[in-house]
């Protein structure tokens, strides 16, 4: 039974090419940024983004570049 609704858990996790997909929410408590802050990092092209049925999504990878990227500077 365990085994089961574990198995539902992670079906419903977001996920594109079996990469983690991340929505504005986990992002925001991720890198404990403001939305507008966010949204800025998406207009000038910083953080790529996906948007799959009118709601935004970020690859974990394209947010580890953001991060390393972020660092080297």
């Amino acid at each position: 039974m365990l085994s089961n609704h574990i198995d539902d858990l992670q079906k419903k996790r977001n996920s594109i090419d079996g990469e983690e997909l991340l929505d504005n929410q986990d992002l925001l408590q991720m890198l404990k940024i403001s939305n507008r802050s966010l949204q800025r990092y998406r207009s000038i092209g910083k953080l790529p983004y996906y948007t799959i049925s009118g709601k935004l999504y970020y690859k974990l990878s394209d947010v580890h570049q953001f991060i390393r990227d972020s660092f080297n500077k």
